[in-house]
């Protein structure tokens, strides 16, 4: 029987390969087995060694790849082979990414894992804008909400009225297909409709994309635009001051 081997939960950063950590890199280098997302960046496979396998695993809205449940069953596969196995996520694999849900049957399977933070989209994104998620004169805090929850949940954890009470910056992930009912919710919770708003697709990286407007008009600019998922959208005062401090030109 083949020793044990481990899992590493890696995150692969917002888009821009150079945002990637050091460490996730070496392990990239040296992983038997790479099972990566869709949102991973194509240069990160790259580096792996010719006799890695690589086992694609993405999903998007209405095509998955591989079910939840078969991309854990894989994980501890590989591993019960003496594989080392780098599990890629785009963004960070504990916001957002399910690495809590696969860090759980690793554990349940006996299998060693380690998770290797990384620069999460609501970062990157923001930064990649010009749009600092925290100033002093504008938000002390932000919060991180995602606009897509499970659909067999009793009750929806998120209550948009309590965050739309605050003078947070909030950061929605997987919102896009929402995007109209979320800003009415925030307006409904007391936000008021002239809110900047800023939507990022494709955050640090060749094809990125962005659109600014306010609660009451985003929906409709994002449509006209032709903006769509993968995208986050920054709602707050923080939001308008992209217009002056955008720095990334895509086309360079």
């Amino acid at each position: 029987m083949a020793a044990a081997g481990k899992v590493y939960l890696v995150g692969a950063g917002p888009g821009d390969p150079e945002l990637v950590t050091v460490k996730a890199q070496r392990l990239i280098r040296e992983c038997d087995a790479l099972v990566y997302d869709y949102l991973a960046a194509p240069e990160l496979l790259e580096w792996t060694k010719p006799s890695c396998e690589q086992h694609y695993v993405g999903k998007r809205a209405g095509f998955h790849a591989l079910p939840q449940p078969e991309i854990e069953k894989l994980l501890v596969t590989l591993a019960q082979q003496g594989k080392s196995v780098v599990r890629l996520k785009g963004g960070d694999p504990f916001i957002f990414g399910r690495g809590g849900e696969e860090a759980l049957t690793l554990k349940e399977a006996g299998i060693l894992y380690e998770v290797v933070p990384a620069v999460t989209a609501a970062l990157g994104c923001a930064a990649y804008t010009g749009v600092p998620l925290t100033h002093r004169d504008y938000a002390s805090s932000v919060t991180f909400l995602s606009g897509h929850e499970r659909p067999d949940k009793d009750e929806p954890l998120i209550n948009w009225a309590a965050h739309a009470a605050t003078d947070a910056t909030l950061v929605l992930y997987m919102a896009m297909g929402r995007l109209p009912l979320l800003a009415a919710h925030l307006i409904d919770g007391g936000r008021t409709p002239e809110t900047p708003v800023m939507v990022v697709q494709w955050g640090t990286t060749a094809k990125q994309r962005s659109v600014s407007g306010t609660l009451e008009n985003i929906a409709h600019r994002v449509y006209e635009a032709g903006i769509g998922a993968p995208a986050v959208v920054i709602v707050g005062p923080v939001a308008a001051l992209g217009d002056s401090l955008a720095w990334f030109d895509p086309s360079i």
